[in-house]
């Protein structure tokens, strides 16, 4: 059997089609009528027959819930469109699904991240960033993990512990990957966001003045940041580290412009005046900001499309390709960071490739070292592995 679900997050549930079902729905590009799919079905399967009747209930069953482009979709994608403009924060859409619910056992569960085996071994203080500590300068910026606490959670604890040994952050820029794929390098949105340990204020003065600094129309993809987990989870931490004071830029790295071939970011003038827009907006806060890019890192296996098994041999060979490309990160040198990943073509299917970009760009000239403080991989249920790490950025 073959699980559909929709990134996008139109439609919450996931459906499940036979072989011969998914073939059908595979076919639907708009033009293909019955006899062509049965045609190219009866080649495919060696000879086996669709009826007509097979083919249009597998299409009405599409329809229905939400997975097949009709006037049926675009109403409930403008329905949720409608719903999610009309909120004035964007709700937590894993609370109670991959954290807990209830405050008080969320900050157990979220403690326990930093005593797991693989964590830094010590909780940050409570009411940590208040104040730096001798010696310990507050960060400019930070790599994280993206996936999910229950299997990146110490790799979390190690970058989280070491923002809180800094003086709180007053606004915080998170880049994070859009894995819809929107059609826009950023995604910005103005609205607020809500954790079960309190609501975090997004700075709208300054998603409006990176705004005006688009060709595009950086809120036109909005509705993405509703279903989004890879900005939820660092709102999520900073909230249960200095509660909801701390101001938050909710940035979400897409794709090209539509017309534009991916090319190096360099190349791409928009790109580069919207991320000298984040630098100036940093650079005048003097160190009482700081960017944090969301992002995990290889993506290998038969889960996401490769042919192979994974096994010793692999694993080790995604992690030398990481640690190579990392080397760039902790030397602050963008450039030489996207090219690393890309000399390859990105065969490892890296994720967080532009939003670490952009956050490296938006700290140009203003850090000065990085410090990788752990790496990480972790199987897929599906059968592949995802890798991901924390750096410092100071």
């Amino acid at each position: 059997m073959i699980c559909l679900t929709d990134p996008e997050g139109i439609v919450d549930e996931p459906i499940v089609l036979s072989p011969s079902a998914f073939f059908v729905a595979s076919m639907l590009d708009g033009l293909i009528d019955v006899t062509d799919i049965q045609y190219l079905f009866f080649k495919q399967s060696g000879g086996q027959v669709l009826s007509e009747e097979v083919i249009r209930n597998v299409v009405d069953y599409l329809d229905l819930h939400g997975y097949l482009q009709s006037p049926q979709f675009e109403e409930r994608r403008l329905r949720v469109r409608e719903e999610f403009a009309r909120c004035g924060a964007r709700p937590s859409v894993l609370a109670g699904k991959t954290y807990p619910e209830s405050p008080d056992e969320l900050r157990s569960y979220l403690d326990s991240l930093f005593l797991a085996e693989k964590g830094p071994g010590q909780r940050p203080a409570r009411g940590a960033g208040d104040e730096a500590a001798p010696g310990e300068p507050s960060l400019r910026a930070m790599v994280v993990p993206h996936i999910d606490l229950e299997r990146g959670g110490p790799t979390y604890a190690h970058g989280y512990l070491s923002l809180a040994k800094g003086r709180s952050p007053e606004t915080v820029f998170l880049f994070g990957v859009a894995h819809a794929g929107p059609p826009s390098p950023f995604i910005l949105t103005k609205k607020d966001f809500e954790t079960p340990l309190g609501t975090l204020r997004t700075d709208v003065e300054i998603v409006a003045e990176l705004s005006s600094a688009c060709s595009w129309d950086a809120l036109e993809n909005e509705l993405v940041h509703r279903s989004e987990h890879s900005i939820e989870f660092q709102v999520l931490m900073l909230a249960y580290l200095f509660g909801a004071g701390v101001r938050i830029v909710p940035i979400l790295c897409g794709g090209p412009l539509p017309g534009e071939q991916p090319v190096h970011p360099s190349e791409v003038a928009e790109v580069g005046r919207f991320l000298d827009t984040c630098r100036g907006l940093l650079k005048e806060r003097d160190g009482r900001a700081c960017v944090i890019a969301g992002a995990d890192l290889a993506h290998v296996g038969k889960r996401f499309g490769d042919p192979f098994d994974i096994d010793e041999s692999v694993i080790e060979h995604v992690e030398a390709r990481d640690r190579e490309d990392l080397a760039f990160v902790t030397a602050l040198d963008a450039d030489g960071w996207y090219r690393s990943v890309m000399k390859d073509a990105n065969a490892r299917r890296v994720c967080g490739l532009n939003c670490i970009y952009a956050t490296l760009k938006s700290v140009e000239g203003l850090a000065t070292r990085g410090e990788l403080l752990h790496y990480d991989y972790a199987p897929d249920a599906a059968g592949g592995i995802v890798s991901f790490a924390g750096i410092a950025i100071s």
